[in-house]
């Protein structure tokens, strides 16, 4: 099976203008998604998906000084920025493994899993550990048949084309979809970067344990026993999926 990795990063948020070039531990938010994408082991190619925008310019330049490819298209329609990746690269790959740039702790292992149990099931059509959350808000992981990515473009409208697999786990009686779960159930954390708040916890977890991706398991642990680090960002609130 061959695996993309798509990447969706722009320089506009509501809630955090800028986030995804912002510096972690020596790098940028970009970059460190970039590569936990890499050093999964599963990629057969990965492309950051920005947008035409002026501002987004900066993206590109970060794409090109840590060596990935980029894509530009719509700001909201971000399945149109999808599609348009397939379209330069031929639809050579089977499966899309869909990232956001807002998650600089994405663990790399939790990708490769994914990743291998969607492969072991050859009639799937999308996999994703949020559809029954268990794992900590920015560590989550999504993969969908690339023909299905292709399918949708005339189903989905609204939201759905924000989202860009939202109309698959939404119709799961038209798709063969499965929810990845793992042990134990680390929903309550949020490691997502989409405020300051989330920001100062991420910061502090990376200044813990350097530049390197760190295992979720390792990160609960050391998380469970400093409450107060957790209780930064645990009063924000995740926007609806038709708010977007």
């Amino acid at each position: 099976m061959r695996t993309l990795g798509i990447v969706q990063a722009r320089m506009g948020s509501s809630r955090l203008p800028g986030k995804v070039l912002r510096r972690l531990g020596g790098r940028t938010v970009l970059d460190r998604v970039v590569r936990a994408a890499h050093d999964s082991g599963v990629l057969d190619d990965l492309v950051v998906a920005t947008t035409t925008e002026t501002r987004d310019d900066a993206v590109v330049a970060e794409c090109e000084a840590i060596g990935v490819a980029v894509h530009r298209g719509p700001v909201d329609d971000v399945l149109t920025r999808f599609l348009g990746v397939l379209d330069e690269r031929a639809d050579e790959s089977d499966a899309v493994l869909r990232f956001t740039a807002d998650c600089p702790l994405l663990d790399p292992e939790l990708i490769m899993l994914a990743a291998n149990v969607f492969a072991a099931t050859p009639d799937l059509d999308y996999l994703s550990t949020s559809i029954a959350r268990t794992l900590p808000r920015g560590l989550d992981v999504e993969i969908v048949r690339t023909e299905v990515l292709r399918q949708i473009d005339k189903l989905a409208t609204d939201h759905h084309r924000t989202h860009v697999t939202s109309y698959v786990y939404s119709h799961p009686y038209d798709y063969s979809v499965l929810g990845l779960t793992l042990q134990p159930d680390l929903s309550h954390l949020r490691l997502t970067l989409d405020t300051e708040d989330d920001w100062r916890l991420i910061e502090t977890v990376v200044a813990q344990f350097g530049d390197r991706p760190v295992p979720v398991r390792t990160l609960a642990d050391w998380l469970a026993d400093r409450p107060e680090l957790a209780g930064i960002n645990a009063h924000v609130r995740q926007k609806e999926l038709a708010q977007a």
